[in-house]
């Protein structure tokens, strides 16, 4: 080889070399801005949880409302709540009431979370609009069987589930049987029945209940059912390829403005930062534990499963957060909607008037109001969305002996200390920015007047 060609080469090598690491600088360039953008980003973004507090709905005109609210819950024996109210997509009052955990001496705030109990159907209900508006699923398509969603369940007592879709699940018209009773909270006598030595899975708790008869032909009768949301929560995974929480959370509630809502877990130990303690209606009263460890425990802390409910009770949430969500998908202007408004219009045709809508409990025809509940041991959520008038998310950290009965309750407490305020401020919207604090406005006011 010849001096000249080695030098020939060693110039392309150079230069090779030189391009290379231009590429290097320009791509680490490249990211270090991104992820500054996207850091950026998350500074900036409005998180409802950090930013509001109690202070901002401390307003007189909210006195009477509030004190009507307070003897409710010193009747009932409700330790804590937090309740949002909004009017016109603007969020007018977010408070915590009572104790957050009394034992601790902690006040209830307004970025508090609680478990929420069904309400969590309306997170699942709206994933599944989701899925079906980016086209990894359709309402129609069937669940079960080899061509079915879930394809893994193929053997089932009834030929009938077979026909079982989307849509059966999502208005409670499966026709699974409810004659053992409630199996997502009997995990104990499913572990009997089952003859299982260890807690069931989501996957075993429906083989359970796939053993079983229907009670009706799927489209008939409606009958709720929490394990007809456990298998959407199933469903989501399987159209989705993600792990349902994860899943809700990028395409649903990240979307929404919702960064602090998360699957809960079971015992108090392992609480998030800003979540409340549960009281059950029973107190003193145990039972073993869903984990067939053989220890007992109360219902709210270790005797259900509560992380386990995933999609069907899961959900723990503020209420300044829930009814953030609730103004996404109303189809009104101002909060931006995260579904179009043929899935929106879809989620609110009740399988019967004033039955059960896509995730709500109740749609109502008439007065176009949309109701959502949810109770178990340590909890009822009460969500009303009114597009003429009031809208309002309740969640308290107490269970009542009445159960799903006492959300009627809850409701109209809500609705008559709502009547008993004279006059709403019409300059506040928390979904958008804290009020000024009052001596802040006192002086932009004597600046106005000089000027």
């Amino acid at each position: 080889m010849t001096g000249i060609n080695i030098l020939k080469i060693r110039s392309i090598a150079i230069v090779a070399i030189v391009v290379v690491v231009g590429i290097v600088i320009a791509i680490s360039r490249a990211c270090s801005v991104t992820v500054a953008e996207v850091a950026e980003e998350q500074e900036e973004r409005y998180e409802l949880n950090r930013i509001v507090k109690d202070e901002y709905s401390a307003n007189e005109c909210f006195a009477p409302m509030e004190k009507y609210i307070a003897r409710w819950m010193a009747r009932n024996e409700i330790k804590g709540a937090t309740l949002a109210i909004m009017k016109d997509e603007r969020l007018i009052y977010c408070k915590g009431l009572g104790w957050a955990d009394e034992q601790q001496q902690r006040e209830a705030e307004a970025g508090d979370i609680y478990r929420m109990a069904s309400a969590s159907k309306l997170i699942t209900a709206i994933a599944v609009m989701k899925l079906t508006e980016e086209g990894n699923l359709s309402l129609d398509d069937k669940v079960f069987g080899e061509e079915g969603i879930l394809s893994h369940f193929t053997t089932f007592r009834d030929k009938r589930a077979a026909n079982i879709t989307v849509r059966h699940l999502l208005n409670h018209t499966s026709g699974f049987s409810r004659r053992q009773g409630d199996l997502m909270f009997r995990i104990n006598d499913v572990i009997n029945w089952a003859e299982l030595d260890h807690s069931p899975s989501a996957d075993e708790i429906i083989d359970y209940q796939l053993r079983l008869r229907l009670r009706d032909n799927p489209g008939g009768s409606a009958q709720y059912s929490n394990v007809g949301y456990l298998v959407l929560s199933r469903v989501i995974e399987a159209a989705s390829g993600e792990e349902y929480e994860r899943y809700v959370k990028k395409h649903v509630l990240e979307p929404a403005g919702c960064y602090d809502m998360h699957i809960a877990h079971n015992f108090y130990e392992e609480r998030y930062p800003n979540e409340v303690r549960y009281y059950g209606h029973d107190e003193g009263e145990v039972i073993p534990s869903y984990d067939n460890s053989g220890n007992m425990y109360p219902r709210e802390y270790g005797g259900n499963n509560i992380r386990g409910l995933q999609g069907a009770g899961g959900w723990v949430a503020s209420s300044a957060e829930m009814m953030r969500l609730v103004a996404s998908i109303d189809g009104k202007d101002g909060v931006p909607d995260i579904l179009s408004p043929k899935s929106i219009k879809a989620m609110r045709i009740p399988s019967r008037e004033g039955g059960f809508g896509f995730g709500w409990a109740r749609c109502s025809a008439k007065s176009n109001t949309l109701v959502r509940t949810g109770t178990m041991s340590g909890t009822c959520a009460y969500i009303e969305y009114n597009p003429k008038g009031y809208s309002f998310v309740l969640i308290t950290n107490t269970s009542h002996y009445r159960g799903a009965r006492f959300t009627q309750s809850a409701g109209n407490t809500i609705k008559e200390g709502i009547r008993r305020v004279k006059e709403f401020p019409e300059d506040v919207d928390l979904f958008v920015a804290i009020p000024q604090p009052e001596e802040v406005q006192s002086d932009e006011k004597s600046e106005e007047a000089k000027e």
